[in-house]
């Protein structure tokens, strides 16, 4: 009878063991049932996606880092390129202008040259590269913008651009002011557009109405080559990667979906921003993000 009981009490111990690892090996593998998907659809862990996609945006080009320091070179790459950059609503030549955004803003030079080459590599254009960068210049400043253009241009010559691009203007001194207030008109409402123009004391009327509507939307939102979802979407990517402008960054969620953006396209170009400028911006985004667009049932992704 004792040995009957060993054996019992052996088998169920043994039998409890099995059963926590089929749990253990559940939760690893869990993960991989549900891995993130490549572009064609098929599995993949994060370590193949990591491998698959960095071949895609950087070529054969090798990792920074990963000689010094191969774990944070992983531990980037493995995020970037294995989870980021393999999911969300953005195409690829989106979030390719929204990290050139990025980097412009936080003045993340050394990683432009790369960056401008991934763009290229995914099907941005030269002069989406260009246009995502000059839209930078009412938001960042334009020494920013002249520092990375100082990056880039050398990249687009290279892949056979001949500078200067082709002019993209579609306004000139005469027009600048009406075409700009019009569309600055048409993303705000314009109510607000012209109350704020109306209530601006008349010592600051030069920089809330004539320098905003005739430079930032005038000489830039009217340009050719990218609508005003991709500017919008670049504009907030600029302004939260700057820091410090939350209140700009909430009124340009708003205008973001007035152009046609959606909620998760900025949340998405949040996770594209996470790398580069941190959780603590990128947070401060999501905030603004929140409070101009607060969360709808039918919102929430997949």
């Amino acid at each position: 009878m004792k040995g009957m009981f060993g054996k019992a009490g052996k088998a169920a111990r043994l039998g409890a063991v099995l059963a926590l690892a089929a749990l253990v090996w559940l939760g690893m593998a869990g993960p991989a049932a549900a891995a993130d998907k490549d572009a064609g659809g098929s599995s993949m862990d994060r370590v193949q996606a990591a491998e698959k996609n960095r071949q895609k945006w950087q070529g054969g080009a090798p990792a920074p880092l990963a000689d010094t320091d191969p774990e944070l070179a992983s531990m980037r790459d493995r995020l970037v390129y294995g989870e980021i950059l393999n999911e969300g609503t953005l195409t690829d030549r989106q979030a390719a202008l929204v990290t050139l955004a990025a980097l412009t803003a936080s003045q993340g030079l050394e990683a432009l040259s790369a960056q401008a080459e991934a763009a290229l590599r995914v099907g941005a254009s030269a002069a989406d590269i260009r246009e995502a960068l000059y839209q930078c210049a009412a938001y960042v400043g334009f020494p920013r913008v002249e520092a990375a253009l100082r990056v880039v241009n050398p990249v687009l010559t290279k892949h056979g651009a001949t500078l200067p691009l082709p002019p993209e203007a579609t306004v000139d001194e005469a027009t600048r002011l009406a075409d700009g207030l019009a569309v600055q008109r048409q993303i705000f409402g314009a109510k607000g557009i012209d109350a704020m123009r109306e209530n601006a004391p008349a010592g600051q009327k030069a920089i809330v109405a004539n320098y905003l509507s005739a430079y930032c939307f005038g000489d830039l939102y009217t340009r050719k080559v990218l609508d005003l979802k991709m500017r919008e979407l670049i504009t907030f990517s600029a302004i939260v990667a700057l820091g410090g402008c939350d209140p700009q960054a909430k009124a340009h969620a708003g205008a973001n979906v007035s152009v046609g953006n959606t909620k998760q396209n900025l949340v998405d170009a949040l996770a594209v921003m996470l790398p580069l400028i941190g959780f603590p911006r990128t947070l401060n985004g999501l905030a603004a993000v929140n409070a101009a667009l607060p969360e709808d049932a039918g919102q929430v992704r997949r």
